[in-house]
């Protein structure tokens, strides 16, 4: 009987730029709202998928999650062979590092897959398979986070999906390298970032979050900090902001997905 050839990892490789600290942003989200999640999974793994050219990231959300989660486990999923080779040597107990793409090769499903900096190459119109072929891949419960952040981690944007789909997207920054909420259009998610223009849901919510921003200088006496609370309460008025004030401290702002979606055609 012939052998079985293993099936080719679907996806194609990234430019695999990674640095220590980049997704301390999103990790920490991950951490703080799906914590609970992962505690009560009876197998809390979690993958980092196309964690670059270093292991760095898949490292360091072991780590955090296991602040969260003691249980928790990680596996960096990576594209190319190579990058995977040089990994190995970094495996310990909860962190191991496997060659694959979107179709997730694991013999079972992840509480988590975290998508950082990976459809920035792709089309759009590529996007919405990619996640329904993850989020298939989730345990019940689950959840994968997709989005894009700079170089050094200060603007990131991602969005949450479970089994059902996309629920909310997620703007943080380090609140002293911001000019103006909008700075953070320019790390919208590859399903979001062609939509910042007139018509379009994002660029409306963008539209008024800069007018929040300015609405609060005021408060800029206080510190970065305090104008940024004071502008999502305000945006909140009119947009189905999802978090409270202790995330915003962080200079994070959630809202739900449906508000921000594309508008067909």
């Amino acid at each position: 009987m012939a052998s079985r050839t293993p099936s080719r990892p679907v996806g194609t490789v990234t430019r695999g730029t990674t640095n220590p600290n980049r997704l301390r942003r999103m990790d920490r989200w991950i951490a703080a709202t799906h914590g609970a999640e992962l505690r009560r999974s009876p197998d809390p793994v979690a993958v980092d998928l196309g964690y670059g050219a270093a292991p760095w990231t898949a490292a360091e959300l072991l780590v955090r999650l296991r602040a969260a989660a003691p249980h928790a486990r990680v596996v960096g999923v990576e594209i190319d062979p190579a990058r995977v080779a040089a990994a190995k040597p970094y495996e310990r107990e909860g962190l191991a590092f496997r060659h694959g793409g979107f179709e997730v090769p694991l013999p079972g499903r992840p509480a988590l897959i975290r998508a950082a900096n990976v459809l920035r190459q792709y089309d759009e119109e590529q996007v919405a398979a990619v996640w329904e072929r993850l989020c298939g891949r989730l345990a019940p419960g689950g959840l994968l986070v997709e989005g894009t952040c700079d170089e050094i981690g200060r603007r990131h944007v991602w969005v949450a999906l479970g089994p059902g789909g996309p629920r909310s997207v997620t703007f943080a920054t380090r609140l002293g390298s911001l000019d103006r909420p909008s700075d953070l259009a320019e790390r919208l998610p590859k399903a979001l970032i062609h939509r910042n223009v007139p018509g379009e849901p994002v660029h409306a919510f963008l539209r008024d979050f800069d007018r929040a921003w300015a609405a609060a200088a005021p408060y800029a006496s206080y510190g970065a900090r305090q104008r940024w609370i004071r502008t999502v309460r305000e945006l909140a008025a009119d947009w189905p902001v999802l978090d409270r004030e202790t995330r915003w401290r962080q200079g994070e702002v959630t809202v739900r997905w449906e508000a921000l979606a594309p508008r067909q055609g």
